[in-house]
């Protein structure tokens, strides 16, 4: 009888465990937080930042979860959290860990974007699409929160974008930056390395003195992240140039 208490007990707390990796939020600072959720990656479970602001008017989130269990989840916990509903979301590039949920937030009425460029990788490689797309860089206004869509040129991916929070000085990178813990580059299958060096200058040019950036995977903490990318990049080029 004791031996199956423990091994009741010990899949209970298992289990316990798993459902604390699925979905993670934390506040960045005012009505802004970062949401993390995960997915099995080459064996091992990987972490996805994404981003959403609360407004009058409702949220807006920025990426989707990848795994599309946690999707609702994140909209129940948003809803439990700050007792409103979200109403938009954008997803930064084609790559299943920002647009993997697309399609069931536009099952909930959710208004989605991409860029058009990002909706026709969706269409080539098969990903979920949205259910509105922007051409140009775009300027959106939701509640007392205004924001812009920005795309500096190809990277990690062909069709990356940022966003940029002007009043707040707040800039979303996505995976077109890497967090001050990466050590490379990462999922290059579909990058522009030569051109992500000049796209990375574009932003660094574009935006100055950041106080919070939010990249795809890993820590947020640091201000250098965007340097740190570079840096990155530079040392990947320098050992590729032959």
């Amino acid at each position: 009888m004791k031996k199956w208490v423990l091994i009741f007990l010990f899949f209970f707390q298992f289990s316990l465990g798993q459902n604390s990796t699925a979905l993670k939020i934390t506040h960045l600072t005012g009505d802004f937080y970062i949401y993390e959720t995960f997915q099995l990656f080459k064996n091992s479970l990987v972490a996805a930042n994404g981003m959403y602001v609360v407004t009058n008017d409702g949220v807006v989130l920025f990426d989707s979860p990848w795994d599309t269990n946690q999707a609702l989840p994140l909209l129940d916990s948003i809803y439990k959290k700050h007792n409103k509903k979200v109403v938009m979301s954008i997803a930064t590039h084609f790559h299943d860990d920002r647009t993997g949920s697309l399609a069931i937030y536009n099952s909930k009425g959710i208004a989605t974007y991409t860029s058009k460029q990002t909706d026709s990788l969706c269409v080539v490689y098969g990903e979920k699409r949205p259910s509105s797309t922007f051409k140009n860089d775009t300027v959106f206004k939701v509640g007392k929160y205004s924001f812009k869509t920005f795309y500096p040129g190809k990277g990690h991916a062909p069709d990356n974008i940022v966003i940029w929070f002007e009043n707040e000085k707040i800039l979303y990178g996505g995976c077109f930056i890497k967090s001050s813990e990466a050590t490379d580059l990462g999922n290059l299958s579909d990058a522009n390395v030569i051109e992500w060096k000049a796209s990375t200058e574009k932003v660094l040019y574009t935006f100055r003195k950041p106080k919070h950036i939010i990249p795809g995977h890993q820590s947020w903490k640091s201000k250098k992240s965007l340097w740190h990318t570079l840096q990155l990049i530079k040392n990947y080029l320098k050992l590729n140039s032959n």
